[in-house]
């Protein structure tokens, strides 16, 4: 397709500055293709005007198909149909996004194996729809490209710590929450932020996007935002110094200040609270409801629970309460 559509680009130059050469050049000007000057002949200037006629015509056709496959390409790169629900049971493995570096959400241990409360959920899914754990294929994602790999078709689900906002729920559906979040501030020790007004002038770290990113700058346009595209660097930032702060969900914030001596989080909630969902393609309905009713059928089993003492607990001890994160059946309380 992108060779046929130079073709069609050089095609539509050529025409272009055939027409051009005829109008300056008038009756003088010579087309050696035609066998003769056909312009010069005083009888045929009637010809003239229908070979322009026919010309123009074609360099606007062509200009149009240029365009239209142009757009096409784009809305087929940005929207490539995922599988639907049958489609991912006659395939007999389903692909979900998660975090490869989100500590305890969904990262990589030191044995190479994929961990985390996002993670635990996954495999769930993969279980009750296709009969195995082992039948789900988990694929890398960066807050950043989330959106990106559902459009894409590179995934069936996003299980990557996603907040739900109006405006990615303008590109994505999302399901059922399981969690509730707000946002966070973890600052070294001796220099411990409190209340965010006092990181105004200073350099705060973020991940890009992600809703702390988006509220930061919105909100508070003298705090100078340092911006990295994965949590790995960011943390490694705050370690070396580069910035003063940094602020993602706080659940995540205060499980790296526990493993992390030196370390504490200051402002333990900022803005509004928030829900963590699973995303799917936009328009993938059957999936979509699928996932609804498997999270509201665990509700009778408290998974989350389960999931939140498995993953979480291991990291935050006593200092979270689970009902202050976890949600079950999808109902916010």
């Amino acid at each position: 397709m992108a060779v046929r559509k130079r073709g069609y680009a050089n095609l539509h130059w050529v025409m272009m500055v055939v027409v051009y050469k005829i109008v300056v050049n008038g009756s003088s000007y010579n087309l050696p293709f035609w066998g003769e000057n056909i312009l010069e002949r005083k009888e045929e200037k009637d010809m003239k005007k229908k070979w322009l006629g026919l010309l123009l015509t074609v360099v606007l056709a062509l200009g149009a198909l240029t365009g239209c496959g142009q757009e096409k390409k784009e809305e087929d790169n940005n929207n490539q149909t995922v599988r639907t629900l049958e489609e991912i049971k006659e395939d007999g493995n389903i692909k979900i996004g998660v975090f490869s570096d989100k500590n305890p959400f969904g990262y990589v241990d030191s044995n190479g194996e994929v961990q985390g409360y996002d993670v635990y959920f996954a495999k769930r899914i993969a279980k009750d729809l296709l009969g195995s754990e082992d039948a789900v294929e988990f694929v890398y994602v960066e807050a950043a490209n989330r959106v990106e790999y559902l459009q894409s078709g590179k995934v069936d689900i996003i299980l990557a710590n996603f907040t739900v906002t109006e405006e990615r729920a303008e590109k994505v559906d999302f399901a059922l929450p399981y969690m509730k979040v707000a946002l966070g501030v973890v600052s070294p020790e001796d220099a411990l932020i409190t209340d965010v007004e006092q990181l105004n002038g200073k350099t705060l770290i973020v991940v890009k996007g992600t809703t702390a990113e988006k509220y930061f700058s919105e909100n508070y346009p003298e705090i100078n935002l340092l911006k990295f595209d994965e949590y790995q660097e960011a943390y490694d930032a705050l370690l070396d110094g580069r910035g003063d702060a940094f602020s993602t969900d706080n659940t995540e914030v205060l499980a790296w200040a526990l493993q992390n001596k030196g370390f504490a989080v200051g402002v333990e909630s900022v803005g509004s609270l928030d829900t963590i969902a699973p995303a799917v393609q936009k328009g993938n309905t059957e999936l979509l409801n699928w996932i609804n009713e498997e999270i509201e059928s665990l509700e009778e089993e408290q998974f989350f629970h389960k999931d939140f003492e498995e993953t979480l607990a291991p990291v935050y001890g006593d200092s979270v309460d689970a009902d202050n994160l976890v949600v079950e059946g999808g109902k916010v309380e």
